[in-house]
């Protein structure tokens, strides 16, 4: 709801007080008539200015529903109750644990029934308000007869009882003995059981969520789904925990009550109202047993309804749904319980039909099962083959020039990393982190990857990998699929025991250890990674380093017919009269070349068609579009603290680098000597190590003439500096100086 909304009731709240109590906005005539209507709808004793329809609403409102209930049980604990009004709260009692029951029975999930301990403390409340209000009675009218404190009790007490009420409090003492020491027990240790579970290993799952969430396998929305989920989960079974003490502490008042009323009742029946000792021992027991059996029953019912609660754990769906599914899993277990039932029924002296009527159910649900069962593999079977047929059809088909086709991504395993794709439990979780980085690259770059080709080469070492970009190998690296890679942050080697590597992607010193060490390795505060993170870490880099060569015609073709139709018109103003697409590719290229986005395609062609006034040069073209990006070029380079760093380049080099330009316009090149190349470049890596120990990743800042030239030599020792202009620089970035070459 809008927080800036008002809240209007239709028949309460605000709105309806106001038309029900106050003439003060009406005229004298309206005012009086309003009274009038008021006072028509309630009784004769009813307070002046309130009607019965606000009394009905406020009833029908669920909050003070709830309200008046709670009111309502603890009225109960202090007023006697006639027998009558007792009655019918013992049948809301009844009602209201099997209403529980079913519900427990019928939900999917334990979580979709998180209210269930705040349930528990009502019924537990109302059956020991309605024991309090029954001892009442009891007490005090059970000279009168067995109907004494309602028909409910006395009804209990004679069927359950038969006329012998040391048949009564055996059976209540057995009812008692199976809530208190096997339901409530087993399913108070169960919940506190998963209370601790679930708290110790909260953090795990929550390091879970933010890996997925940096790997691109889920999205915002989705980690925040899942991290409530997390809390609620581990608040619901801390609740249960503590709510499984409400029964406990039910059945031992259940006992108290039980013991009080029959010794209080045979010493007031016969002390006080002259009744024979056996009289009062039969009248007062059997109100006592009934009495307790209504109340047990419910709590038995409320007791199975926790334990069923807290021992679903992992199994989703409806109960009968989830048993009957496991149950019918293993049909060889059906067939030898039908076995051994039919054996028992031949056994002389055991009832033959029971065993054997049991024992060919038994056995044909066993067939029914198996049937299901091998429909279910040879459905399963056929999937599988299905796609095996037809490569295999288009294989053989396939004509000879499909063989010159090139692929764009390839990636070639040895034959140990083959379950990285095609796991034993069915996961492809290398799979999965290439189609998150595609669509990560898609958001972050403005550039939709092409597929990547995952092939096995049995020519490779079993645990190599090689990363190859249009047939020409790119990249590769050893990974161990069943063990994690271990990194100090520092760069320094790790003090766990392993195989002792260097990482692929960035050359640091890292070791593969056993998965029962990675707890060990995580508490040290090392780096743990998994074989398919560091696989997919290294194409990222790659492709980062690759994407100008990625970008197709054709790429940029459909970038181009996928824009908004204002800025069609844009391209239909350029293309082909001013530049070919060719062109506008080649300057996407060189954008792609520096891991400038283009995603802001937009922006770009608006720049190109400001450039294209004065040059037709790709390079002088990007030159004016980045410093129409200053804003994104800024925003992607600053710091975690908001501003931006950077490393100036001193009027010297700008003096020494302007006059080593030699040639006119667009025709102009760099002509330095060697020496003081060698010393320009020792000059920009000192600065550089200066910064990074100081914990910042700057940005080199040059003029905008001599920019192109500086960022060429650069790319050579640092490909991953970002040189800028000064142009680029947007005028509301913070900006702070680090050093200077």
């Amino acid at each position: 709801m809008d927080a800036s909304a008002v809240p209007q009731f239709r028949n309460g709240g605000p709105v309806a007080a106001a038309q029900s109590f106050g003439a003060g906005k009406r005229g004298p005539r309206e005012g009086a008539k309003a009274m009038v209507d008021v006072t028509a709808g309630q009784g004769a004793g009813s307070p002046a200015g309130f009607s019965f329809t606000d009394l009905k609403t406020a009833v029908l409102r669920g909050d003070i529903a709830l309200a008046l209930g709670i009111l309502t049980i603890l009225v109960v604990l202090i007023l006697p109750l006639p027998s009558l009004v007792l009655d019918l709260f013992l049948a809301i009692s009844i009602t209201l644990s099997i209403l529980i029951l079913m519900t427990a029975l019928f939900i999917q999930a334990p979580l979709e029934f998180s209210s269930f301990p705040t349930i528990l403390l009502i019924s537990t409340m109302l059956r020991l308000s309605l024991n309090l209000a029954s001892t009442r009675l009891i007490l005090s009218r059970g000279h009168e007869g067995t109907d004494a404190a309602g028909h409910v009790i006395e009804a209990f007490g004679n069927f359950v009882m038969g006329g012998n009420f040391v048949i009564g409090i055996i059976v209540f003492a057995i009812l008692v003995t199976v809530n208190f020491v096997v339901i409530t027990k087993g399913s108070g240790r169960i919940a506190e059981v998963a209370a601790r579970f679930h708290l110790d290993s909260m953090p795990g799952k929550q390091m879970a969520i933010d890996a997925d969430l940096s790997a691109g396998l889920i999205d915002e929305k989705v980690a925040k789904v899942r991290r409530k989920e997390l809390e609620d989960e581990s608040g619901f079974f801390g609740a249960m925990d503590g709510a499984s003490k409400f029964v406990r502490g039910d059945a031992v008042a259940g006992l108290l009550v039980v013991f009080i009323n029959i010794i209080g009742g045979i010493i007031i029946g016969v002390a006080q109202q002259g009744l024979g000792f056996a009289e009062a021992a039969r009248t007062y027991t059997t109100l006592t047993v009934g009495d307790g059996l209504v109340t047990q029953v419910p709590a038995l019912i409320v007791s199975t309804a926790a334990g069923l609660l807290v021992s679903k754990a992992g199994v989703t769906g409806a109960a009968d749904k989830a048993l009957m599914k496991q149950f019918s899993g293993y049909p060889q277990a059906l067939g030898l319980s039908a076995a051994v039932m039919l054996v028992l029924a031949l056994l002389p002296g055991i009832p033959t039909l029971p065993f054997l009527a049991l024992g060919g159910g038994a056995a044909a649900l066993a067939l029914k099962a198996r049937k299901q069962k091998e429909v279910i593999k040879a459905e399963e079977a056929a999937a599988a083959a299905a796609p095996a047929a037809a490569a295999t059809a288009a294989a053989a088909e396939e004509p000879i020039s499909a063989a010159l086709k090139i692929d764009d991504l390839k990636i070639e395993l040895g034959y140990a990393l083959l379950p990285l794709v095609n796991a034993p439990d069915g996961t492809d979780r290398l799979t999965d982190q290439i189609k998150a980085l595609r669509r990560s690259l898609a958001i972050e770059m403005g550039f939709v990857m092409p597929s990547v080709r995952i092939l096995d080469n049995v020519q490779l070492e079993a645990n190599t990998y090689i990363i190859k970009i249009k047939e020409v190998d790119a990249g590769s690296g050893k990974i161990w699929p069943s063990q994690f890679m271990v990194m100090d942050p520092g760069g320094n080697q790790v003090a766990v025991p392993g195989i002792h590597t260097t990482e692929p992607t960035f050359g640091l010193p890292a070791t593969w250890v056993d998965a029962g060490l990675k707890e060990e390795a995580t508490l040290k505060g090392y780096t743990v990674v998994d074989a398919a993170t560091v696989l997919s870490t290294h194409l990222t880099e790659l492709l980062k380093a690759n994407m100008s060569d990625l970008l197709s015609y054709g790429e940029v073709q459909k970038l181009l017919k996928e824009l908004p139709k204002e800025q069609s018109e844009l391209v239909k103003d350029i293309v082909p009269t001013q530049i070919t697409i060719s062109g506008i590719q080649r300057v996407l290229q060189l954008l792609l070349s520096e891991r400038i986005s283009i995603r802001d395609l937009s922006t770009i062609l608006e720049g190109i068609a400001d450039a294209l006034a004065f040059s037709r040069n790709p390079a002088t073209i990007v030159e004016h579009v980045r410093a129409r990006l200053a804003r994104q070029i800024c925003a992607q380079n600053t710091s975690p603290m908001g501003y931006l760093p950077l490393i100036a380049l001193s009027a010297k080099w700008e003096q020494a680098f302007a006059e080593s330009l030699i040639g006119q316009g667009e025709e102009r090149s760099l002509a330095m000597q060697p020496s003081r190349l060698s010393e320009f470049m020792t000059a920009t890596r000192d600065a550089f190590e200066r910064a990074a120990r100081e914990g910042e990743s700057p940005v080199l800042v040059t003029s905008a003439a001599i920019r192109p030239f500086v960022r060429s030599l650069v790319e050579r020792f640092r490909a991953q500096t970002t040189v800028l202009s000064q142009a680029e620089i947007h005028p509301r970035a913070r900006l702070k100086t680090v050093g200077s070459v």
